[in-house]
């Protein structure tokens, strides 16, 4: 599935993967909506689709496009982020084992409890801050699945990917990689030893709020592939047309998006790195962030477009400075063209080990002075 064509991931969006209509020259891929396939006189499909649970031609054209980016060998779209992430899930049989952070992206990590509560499977959450977290949470022979994040939500921590990913298939497990924030302009997971790749496509690969999505892509066309495809097939977690063509439109975009994104947060984490009402911002663009040599290394378009701030003070003092914003909006999500602030504790609720005050910040488009300016006077008000 993955393009033929050596090109920069810059000119792979931009072009849709170099598309154009043969029947009507058209620059820009169109909607299927349709929902079934006919049939000729014999009975035989006229083409290649039979039902858009399946596949549709829509969903093919976007799966192309981030296959070739994340250098798969094949991708799925999905209804969801959380459709995506449970696909995975899925596919691990009871008396099996999980092992995933304790600070990560909260949905994921509510589903893996979920099922080992039902199901019978094992779950060890790791300290990803631990020189031997990882190690002495996986248990060779019963691991299936180890999942971690490319930047641990919302503490942005960096993890080793081909670390993990050798200790993961040196227990005989897989390793699971939510990139959502690092999408591939910037890192390629299955590069560093993934096994399978995924992205929450509502954030940066759509990039504009309105759509919601997910997507895997594999490194190999195996088994475990198949049954994940299986389970999409039979749950119905496929998107719609309408929204895979917003998917990829929103994707053209995503160079140019990202890059200005990426320069805005950098700037305004070193601006305020040693502001008097904060204890820290987290960013890993920061020479003082311990995973900084790491990030550089592993990521080659910037260091993402997201930051914390831990407030001098409690959770209240952390939602009066939100409060005290006018420029950015105070909503759940990243990714967009739009700036968003949240306290994340508040959103993921009494489990979670995200510190009181700590607000996480998805940078978008404006103006980065305009950002700033907003950022520093409500800090003066608190």
């Amino acid at each position: 599935m993955s393009s033929a064509k050596n090109l920069s991931p810059d000119t792979l969006v931009a072009q849709a993967n170099h598309y154009i209509d043969t029947s009507t020259g058209a620059l820009v891929p169109a909607i299927q909506p349709s929902t079934t396939y006919g049939r000729d006189v014999n009975y035989d499909l006229l083409g290649d689709y039979i039902y858009s649970r399946n596949h549709n031609p829509t969903f093919d054209q976007v799966e192309r496009v981030i296959c070739a980016l994340d250098g798969g060998r094949d991708a799925r779209i999905f209804a969801s982020g959380q459709a995506a992430i449970t696909a995975v899930l899925e596919t691990v049989a009871s008396g099996r084992h999980i092992v995933a952070p304790d600070i990560m992206y909260h949905g994921a990590q509510a589903w893996m409890r979920r099922l080992a509560e039902k199901r019978d499977i094992g779950l060890t959450l790791f300290d990803a801050t631990s020189a031997d977290g990882l190690a002495n949470a996986i248990r060779p022979g019963q691991t299936d699945l180890v999942w971690i994040e490319t930047l641990l939500n919302p503490t942005w921590d960096v993890l080793d990917i081909q670390k993990t990913a050798d200790m993961a298939h040196g227990a005989g497990a897989i390793l699971g990689v939510d990139a959502t924030v690092t999408p591939p302009v910037t890192l390629k997971a299955l590069d560093f030893g993934a096994d399978i790749v995924f992205h929450s496509a509502t954030k940066y690969l759509n990039g504009h709020s309105d759509v919601l999505g997910g997507v895997l892509v594999t490194g190999e066309m195996d088994d475990r592939w198949a049954e994940i495809c299986e389970v999409r097939t039979l749950v119905g977690g496929t998107m719609g047309p309408f929204e895979a063509w917003l998917l990829l439109r929103g994707m053209r975009t995503l160079s140019i998006r990202c890059e200005r994104a990426f320069a805005s947060a950098l700037k305004i984490a070193r601006h305020f790195e040693n502001h008097q009402k904060l204890k820290a911002v987290l960013y890993p663009g920061l020479t003082s962030h311990p995973g900084h040599h790491l990030a550089a290394r592993q990521m080659t378009g910037g260091f993402g477009g997201m930051l914390s701030f831990l407030v001098d003070g409690d959770a209240h003092m952390a939602k009066k400075l939100i409060s005290h914003l006018k420029i950015f909006i105070a909503a759940t999500s990243l990714g967009g063209v739009e700036s968003l602030v949240e306290h994340r504790r508040s959103v993921e609720g009494p489990e979670s080990l995200v510190p009181d005050n700590l607000i996480r910040i998805s940078i978008g488009i404006e103006s980065v002075d305009d950002l700033i300016g907003d950022l520093q006077q409500a800090l003066e008000r608190l």
